[in-house]
């Protein structure tokens, strides 16, 4: 990747597709360049997409959840030879179904990748932004993140993780230059059902969001420096505030029937 550009650099984890990708569309078209990294071999078709906006594209196909692929991704970044204007730390999957049942390697799979690359990632950007004296941090977390998830139990676990995480930082980091945002989505209109094994859930088949809004809604509060976004409905808004304010038990009784297995077919 060229050095002389004028625009800002900026990098985008989980960018193949839904809010990943959405979120790298967003910083293209707001006068970045962008390094893209995936696991999957669609990030070449994702970052030829990209290209076509202006920007200048770097797509790094990398498994997250392996230690050794963070390495490479740092690599990758230190070989554009560019400070990292802004970081979107994206990548994430789900695992749906009762704790008994669901495959522990996913789950460890899952913990890998959504709660120790995400701190991996971030030890080395935030040294990087310091020392540079300025940087922007959005951090994917969820509005699972505010609550007990059942038959979600782990990915939710992991989504508090990361909500805690990035507000700890954010409190860490002000007077710094560098800021840190949390962006809460609920449902999206991406793969994560399918993927998590949750199609024949609640969740799974109900309306979602478009992530192209979401990541409009977390782009925006990354650049003026909110501390977090609940992203999309007021539906998502409201059950982010149930999550805070009413007892555990009832708001995990209340995402259960949501989140079972088969409950897309009840009433």
């Amino acid at each position: 990747m060229a050095t002389n550009s004028t625009r800002q650099f900026a990098v985008v984890t989980g960018a193949s597709s839904g809010i990943g990708f959405e979120l790298a569309k967003q910083f293209a078209e707001n006068n970045f360049d962008v390094l893209v990294a995936a696991e999957s071999e669609s990030i070449e078709t994702a970052a030829s997409e990209l290209a076509g906006l202006g920007a200048q594209v770097l797509p790094v196909r990398v498994d997250l959840a392996a230690h050794d692929g963070v390495h490479q991704l740092q690599s990758e970044i230190e070989r554009a030879g560019r400070p990292v204007d802004a970081i979107a730390i994206n990548a994430g999957v789900g695992v749906s179904g009762p704790f008994a049942d669901t495959d522990l390697a996913a789950e460890m799979n899952l913990l890998r990748l959504n709660v120790l690359s995400t701190v991996h990632l971030a030890k080395y950007v935030v040294k990087q932004m310091l020392a540079q004296g300025s940087g922007r941090i959005l951090f994917t977390s969820s509005i699972a993140g505010t609550m007990p998830t059942p038959y979600e139990a782990v990915y939710g676990a992991s989504k508090a993780f990361v909500r805690s995480f990035s507000q700890s930082l954010r409190e860490e980091l002000k007077d710094t230059g560098v800021t840190v945002t949390a962006l809460m989505p609920g449902a999206t209109e991406t793969n994560f059902f399918h993927r998590a094994g949750g199609d024949d859930t609640k969740l799974g088949a109900g309306e979602k969001d478009d992530p192209a809004e979401v990541a409009k809604e977390g782009f925006e509060a990354l650049m003026v420096g909110k501390d977090h976004v609940i992203a999309g409905s007021m539906k998502n808004k409201l059950q982010a505030a149930a999550g805070y304010a009413l007892p555990d038990p009832l708001v995990a009784k209340a995402h259960a029937a949501q989140a079972a297995p088969g409950s897309a077919s009840k009433k």
